[in-house]
């Protein structure tokens, strides 16, 4: 019983930790629980299923199957039940325990297919990113609406590499999560992900929870995945497959900003270096305070 208390007491003062809430949007928070914020349509659908389907089912089953446990428990013990029933066969009960997970299983497969459409029906883009996983173990992003070259190729084009620790401290930007130069796109437009992996490379997957993204990227093969985020601001995510060596430092981050400045950033990044365009898109940032400062 002293085991129990302490561990009922752990559980109560882990509860009133002030640093134990729900994650916000962007990224993820020590002691967080439940998902990031969501900011798209999709995520919020994922959430939607999660908290009003998924988790009352399966804290329904849970509470009934400990019930029957109790009850077997308390019954049918060898000192209340000194004579142990002979039954063997009850036909109602074998229908009930077919007929009813059934019923639960058609009661989550429904939503389950709607959210499942919602994610891969790509409706109609408003720009396009080709998303491209290197075996270094970083992201090349390809802009196709802002111009092609004469072999088809984007004309902005940069890879995105982790940002290292001493320079994440020093911007006041999350190490592992941040990266040297960060993805920019309009808020409240419809962004189509063309997601592929380098040729001599190997399986990665471009992940951003706030989105509730999640997408393969595979040697020779282009998947399709799209997100419209309705609120301004900076998220993150990481490479979600086990990739190799160095997958836990493969990050993404993408800046949601207004039409405004994303027209300002990428009419910088057609005519200076990328990383000119990223001083200057952190600068009009800053300005408007919707970005820290170092």
């Amino acid at each position: 019983m002293k085991i129990y208390a302490k561990l009922a007491l752990a559980l109560l003062a882990l509860a009133a930790l002030p640093g134990l809430a729900l994650a916000a949007a962007g990224e993820a928070e020590p002691w967080q629980i439940g998902f990031q914020d969501s900011v798209t349509p999709v995520a919020d659908y994922i959430h939607w299923f999660h908290n009003w389907i998924l988790l009352p089912v399966s804290v329904i089953i849970a509470l009934f199957v400990l019930a029957l446990l109790l009850i077997v428990i308390v019954k049918f013990n060898a000192k209340a039940n000194p004579v142990p029933s002979k039954t063997t066969h009850h036909a109602g009960l074998e229908v009930a325990w077919t007929v009813i997970p059934v019923l639960i299983l058609v009661l989550i497969a429904i939503p389950s297919f709607r959210l499942l459409y919602l994610q891969r029906d790509i409706p109609q883009a408003d720009m396009t990113i080709k998303v491209i996983g290197n075996p270094g173990w970083n992201w090349t992003y390809q802009y196709p609406d802002l111009g092609v070259d004469e072999s088809g190729e984007a004309k902005v084009s940069f890879t995105a590499s982790l940002l290292p620790e001493d320079q994440a401290k020093a911007q006041n930007r999350p190490y592992l999560l941040a990266t040297d130069v960060p993805v920019v796109v309009p808020v409240n437009k419809t962004i189509k992900v063309i997601v592929t992996s380098d040729p001599a490379g190997i399986i990665h997957a471009w992940t951003i929870p706030s989105f509730g993204n999640k997408i393969d990227a595979i040697p020779g093969r282009l998947n399709e995945d799209w997100f419209r985020a309705s609120k301004e601001g900076v998220y993150y995510g990481q490479c979600s497959e086990l990739c190799g060596k160095d997958h836990a430092f493969m990050p993404v981050e993408l800046h949601v900003v207004s039409e405004e400045d994303f027209k300002a950033w990428s009419e910088k990044v057609q005519t200076a270096s990328v990383e000119e365009a990223r001083d200057f898109l952190f600068a009009m940032l800053q300005a408007k305070g919707q970005l820290a400062s170092n």
